[in-house]
């Protein structure tokens, strides 16, 4: 069923989110500065794409506090300003024992904001437009960010009026299979779950394969070796958590021996380059038509692994990486492109590539 799904903003990848949010905190507080309010933001996104964790992320990396709040549970507007108590003979609020005190930068996320009840949401209005509650209020340099699931479809959300969304700054997530792979890369993620997900991005694009259950699947395989061995168990798992669809494209993937790709740390350490890159590669590549998906898969992992790990190669290691984008097995735009993401890539060391002759010129092409 095709659902007609209202989002709100730019369609972003998880680095331009990143962007994005840096960019208005720092906006932000220099309003606050000013004894101005600032603007809250909301993330926009289909189910289990990682917008939480993402802004979870972001505070963690920008040392900020971080506060997460789900008024979808909320049943009562007491959940929100708190419950009455008597002082001095007036009613005074004791607020939520959720809400900030801390007076080092933070962000409060108001974690699926429309999946709230109506009466909850018109109480958020005042937050989002003051910082503030009748009962307590957000201490400066805190921030708001909410995330959100797209309207108009099978979601069970309630629609935000002009009221409440003109109150927020908007942007919409949308899955970028390599800025994935690079998380994943660095939060040990099985490799062999990133490697299927770079060759059949595709796939993420289900009901309920998502970011998230890709993950949770992924975990569950870990602890097998040998997933060849351990199929039917494999199955199990995977259409526990994933679209049929998706649970096939895995087993077929297991069963054509695509799950024992080379890795990158074998690429890059090889003693025997011809015996322990190029042999086994074409093996898997070379089977019909040339499997340039693979490859591709290769090359960003490649990338993501020396990124990652910031990785400053020595001599034979340097002179490995210079021999896989060298390979007459890639297409000249895939060498290209990889040469270009290693240079480009925040691992500084490895700009030293640039010093072999055939690897500056192919990049001088491109210019």
């Amino acid at each position: 069923m095709q659902n007609n799904y209202i989002y709100y903003g730019t369609n972003t990848s998880p680095i331009e989110v990143e962007q994005f949010i840096d960019h208005m905190t720092e906006v932000n507080l220099g309003l606050q500065q000013n004894d101005k309010k600032g603007t809250p933001l909301c993330i926009w996104g289909k189910h289990g794409i990682g917008k939480t964790q993402l802004v979870e992320s972001i505070a963690k990396k920008k040392g900020f506090d971080f506060i997460s709040v789900s008024p979808a549970q909320f049943e009562e507007m007491g959940d929100l300003l708190g419950m009455p108590k008597i002082i001095d003979g007036k009613t005074v609020f004791a607020p939520p024992s959720w809400v900030p005190t801390s007076e080092v930068s933070g962000i409060l996320l108001i974690d699926d904001i429309n999946r709230a009840d109506d009466r909850i949401l018109r109480g958020i209005m005042q937050l989002l437009q003051n910082y503030e509650l009748v009962s307590w209020k957000l201490p400066k340099k805190w921030h708001i960010i909410a995330t959100a699931n797209p309207d108009g479809g099978d979601y069970s959300v309630t629609p935000m009026d002009n009221a409440i969304l003109t109150r927020m700054m908007h942007i919409t997530l949308k899955f970028n299979h390599k800025d994935w792979a690079m998380w994943a890369e660095g939060s040990g993620v099985d490799s062999r779950g990133i490697d299927f997900v770079l060759t059949y991005p595709e796939i993420v694009d289900g009901e309920r394969t998502t970011p998230r259950t890709l993950v949770q699947f992924f975990e569950s395989i870990t602890l097998i070796k040998d997933l060849k061995s351990k199929l039917s168990l494999v199955q199990l798992m995977a259409d526990a958590c994933l679209d049929p669809e998706t649970s096939a494209a895995f087993i077929a993937f297991v069963k054509n021996d695509l799950a024992n790709l080379i890795s990158a740390e074998v690429i890059i350490n090889a003693n025997d380059f011809n015996k322990e890159v190029i042999k086994p590669l074409k093996k898997v590549v070379k089977k019909g038509s040339l499997r340039v998906d693979i490859l591709a898969t290769l090359c960003t992992r490649l990338v993501n692994y020396l990124t990652v790990n910031n990785i400053n190669p020595d001599k034979e290691q340097l002179n490995n990486i210079k021999a896989f984008l060298l390979l007459d097995l890639l297409p000249n735009d895939l060498r290209l492109i990889t040469a270009q993401e290693i240079i480009d890539s925040k691992n500084k060391h490895l700009k030293v590539i640039m010093n072999d002759a055939k690897i500056a010129m192919l990049l001088l092409d491109k210019m």
